[in-house]
């Protein structure tokens, strides 16, 4: 039997890990103070989470040519070119915030969506060096990355945000110096540069064309359910630090429950990979789907601490199962020559589907009852129809195959 040297990838997956762990920590943070910032200056309540659904939308529309930027130069171009926007991002909404500009506020968070849209690509870069038999392992070791981001974020916040007069300056001041400490980790990666160097295939084949790669029954799936999985995990997470002060709960209470939430989406990824490989990816996200309706019942169930702790706890291992099997899907199911314009169009309409969602949070929170309670109630509810479409999906997949098979 020939023995497969996964060496280089798995020196790749801990560079990746790290960065995950160091840069990855300014997005609890700025989950956390995003929707706390914009409610201070934002004139309408409605639209107090418009700052994190920008960070979304930046990384929507930066997805479509990052990955065939970094298809032609490299990951680590991109990685690097994605840190300086994270670090550029949180100087700009610095400023807003020291000015009261709201509308700075926004542009800033926009430029840190070209961070979040290069993160997204970790996971895709450690299966550039992997074996097919250690990719689902790579992709969720460098997802567990996250679990000591969900430690250093949110133990930071709680240090600087109160360092300042201005509430919230001083944990986008400390988001700028984790970009530029974490942007060196990218040299250390040993990836392919760019197309050029995409192994040599037998019977070349012309990649196919987005309207192709969608009619494909196993793409077009993972993206639903990707979509789904992050979009409704960004619904109620962002939700969440308004929801917990709007309960007369504090603002380190909400630092805390992201936490929590934030190592329950990556602490599974240590063993989501082993059970992708002996249960199947299908099932896993299954799992996924329904530990999210879990996370949404208990959220309706009420508003003490508890809940909120439990709920988002689910709400993380629900999303961990859902979309890293979505991702494993994805992964196997295109060439080596498609892998630009796939994830790119996978990255795009994910972060899409995020955008809304992240702007439906504080929507339906602030203005779609007479209370908070109300309010969070209606974004639990939101998710179901959802939960739907990404469940028949799956079981679509399932017919699609037998029908092949026979």
């Amino acid at each position: 039997m020939t023995m497969v040297d996964d060496s280089i990838a798995k020196r790749n997956v801990a560079v990746l890990v790290l960065a995950q762990a160091i840069l990855g920590a300014q997005l609890p943070m700025m989950f956390v103070i995003g929707g706390l910032a914009g409610s201070q200056l934002a004139t309408n309540p409605c639209l107090a989470t418009l700052p994190i659904s920008m960070i979304v939308f930046g990384s929507m529309t930066t997805a479509p040519w990052i990955s065939p930027l970094m298809q032609r130069n490299g990951r680590r171009f991109g990685f690097v070119l994605g840190a300086f926007g994270g670090a550029m991002g949180a100087a700009v909404s610095a400023y807003g915030l020291y000015t009261g500009s709201f509308f700075m506020l926004l542009a800033g968070s926009y430029l840190s969506g070209i961070y979040m849209s290069a993160q997204g690509f970790y996971r895709f870069a450690a299966t550039d060096t992997a074996s097919e038999a250690f990719r689902p392992k790579a992709i969720s070791f460098v997802m567990a990355g996250g679990l000591l981001s969900a430690i250093i974020g949110p133990q930071l916040n709680k240090l600087a945000q109160d360092a300042f007069v201005v509430p919230f300056l001083g944990s986008y001041l400390a988001i700028i110096v984790l970009n530029l400490v974490g942007v060196g980790l990218f040299f250390w990666l040993n990836l392919p540069k760019g197309s050029r160097s995409l192994p040599p295939v037998t019977n070349p084949l012309k990649a196919r064309t987005k309207r192709e790669l969608l009619r494909d029954p196993r793409i077009i799936v993972a993206i639903i359910c990707g979509m789904v999985s992050y979009a409704l995990m960004n619904l109620v997470m962002t939700s969440t630090p308004l929801a917990v002060v709007g309960c007369g709960f504090t603002t380190n209470n909400a630092n805390d429950i992201v936490s929590l939430h934030v190592i329950a989406m990556f602490a599974p990824s240590f063993v989501t990979g082993h059970l992708i490989a002996r249960f199947g990816v299908e099932k896993i996200i299954a799992t996924g789907l329904v530990i999210l309706a879990m996370a949404g019942a208990v959220a309706i169930a009420g508003v003490e601490l508890a809940n909120f702790f439990v709920a988002l706890f689910l709400l993380g291992v629900g999303w961990n199962f859902g979309f890293i099997g979505a991702t494993t899907m994805l992964a196997g199911a295109h060439r080596p020559e498609e892998r630009g314009r796939v994830q790119g169009l996978n990255d795009m309409l994910v972060f899409g589907m995020v955008t809304v969602a992240s702007l439906a949070g504080g929507g339906l929170l602030n203005c779609a009852g007479g209370t908070t309670v109300e309010g969070w109630n209606a974004v639990n509810l939101a998710m179901i129809p959802f939960l739907v479409l990404a469940g028949a999906s799956l079981i679509w997949l399932s017919r699609q195959r037998r029908v092949v098979a026979s």
